[in-house]
């Protein structure tokens, strides 16, 4: 037991003492609240920018239609033969041309529409254009048919669904996104975490390997502790990088919102949503759906998950590291690390939302090298507490098979030098 403690001192010393760790642990957070600002000012240019759009309407049905915003200006080249509207665009360097022919008929015309630009207009231009073509001919169509505009108008309804459970507690529309996103968040930070400091367990032990360190240390400690203590050593400096990017990352954000002046009380939030109907209501459900989350258990299991994912997949690291000479050969064997974590974060994404009480969703939260990604999302939605333990012991399990399995591995491999192992090799390590 105390060679486990001098080794997991020692690793976490060389850890927090490295250079690129203690630059990176100050950096990171500098770095993200940098991105955050940079994409919040190119977003603000971004919406600055006016597009003057210019149409040449051969109906004349439209001259009126066209009203300029905040972000698109249209000016009428009606006046103008098509060609010189073509010209006038391309040396008055507008944004685009619109087209509408004279046909015999409104269906006709809806197919005649062009846009001419020297660069594929934006979507959401495209649309707008479309919706104020759309509404004008299918007035027009109305009219042919003797219907009353008004009275259409005023019949039109508008339904909003309220959202409630059978105890009577209402909900947001948006709660499953809001679930959704705290568990992504969740899932999505073990994943990065364990594929940080899991190559950092993988590069120690080659590191040590290749300057024929480990030769020394194995004559006086169990391959078991060295591999363990590496794991260890590692996860506590990480843990404690970790925390320091938490509390930077708070206090930066802060800051930096303070100064760009980013929204951040509710009032702000509220004037942004005021062109939606009840945007004051829906926002309070919102953040009641937000206060009714599981948190207490999804903080609780993100930690058990954290900690039984990262010795689960930092002993198969480990076992790696030990098996190869060199950083390059053990690109080979990232495949069955990378996928599993992958396959989670897709699965979570594409699955845990739609159905989060789903077969798929249910069956690769139990899976061990998947649920401490997969639950973590499910958790949110609400989780029966045997799921969650059977999960958990699942996953306890095959931590003691694998590390048992990396150990007979790591025991192997850490005195193999010359020789790059196939998966074949290492299957007869485990019988050693």
């Amino acid at each position: 037991m105390s060679n486990l403690k001098l080794i997991i001192k020692r690793e976490f010393i060389a850890r927090v003492r490295n250079k690129t760790f203690v630059v990176m642990t100050f950096l990171s957070p500098l770095i993200l609240v940098a991105m955050v600002g940079l994409i919040t000012w190119l977003s603000t240019l971004n919406n600055d920018e006016v597009r003057e759009i210019a149409f040449f309407d051969e109906t004349g049905l439209f001259t009126t239609d066209f009203k300029s915003s905040d972000n698109i200006s249209y000016i009428n080249y009606s006046g103008l033969t098509l060609n010189d509207a073509k010209d006038s665009v391309v040396i008055n360097n507008l944004y685009g041309l619109l087209y509408i022919p004279k046909k015999q008929s409104s269906r006709e015309l809806a197919q005649s529409i062009q846009f001419y630009a020297d660069e594929a207009p934006n979507i959401s231009i495209v649309n707008a254009i479309e919706d104020v073509i759309a509404g004008k001919l299918t007035n027009q169509n109305f009219k042919k048919r003797g219907f009353d505009l008004n009275a259409i108008e005023n019949s039109k309804a508008e339904v909003t669904i309220q959202i409630e459970n059978f105890s009577g507690e209402k909900t947001s529309k948006m709660s499953s996104y809001v679930k959704m996103f705290f568990g992504g968040a969740a899932g999505y930070l073990l994943m990065m975490f364990i594929i940080i400091y899991g190559n950092m367990v993988m590069r120690s032990v080659i590191e040590e390997k290749a300057n024929r360190i480990i030769e020394i240390i194995i004559s006086s400690v169990k391959p078991l502790q060295l591999m363990m203590g590496k794991i260890l050593g590692t996860s506590f400096a990480g843990i404690l990088q970790f925390f320091i990017w938490l509390i930077l990352g708070s206090i930066l954000l802060f800051i930096a919102t303070s100064i760009l002046g980013v929204p951040t009380q509710p009032s702000s939030i509220e004037s942004s949503l005021a062109l939606q109907e009840n945007s004051q209501l829906e926002l309070q459900l919102i953040l009641q759906d937000i206060l009714k989350l599981p948190l207490a258990t999804l903080v609780l299991s993100f930690f058990v998950y954290f900690i039984g994912g990262y010795f689960l997949y930092s002993s198969i690291y480990a076992a790696i590291g030990a098996a190869v000479d060199s950083e390059t050969d053990s690109q080979q064997f990232m495949l069955p690390i990378i996928l599993p974590l992958m396959l989670g974060i897709y699965v979570g994404f594409f699955s845990v939302i739609e159905n989060p009480h789903g077969t798929v969703a249910t069956v690769f939260s139990m899976i061990p090298l998947t649920s401490p990604i997969v639950m973590l999302m499910r958790i949110p939605f609400g989780v029966n507490w045997w799921e969650v333990l059977t999960s958990m012991l699942l996953l306890l399990g095959s931590i003691m098979a694998i590390t048992w399995m990396a150990a007979k591995i790591y025991r192997v491999g850490i005195l193999m030098y010359g020789k790059k192992p196939s998966y074949k090799e290492l299957f007869k390590w485990l019988k050693y």
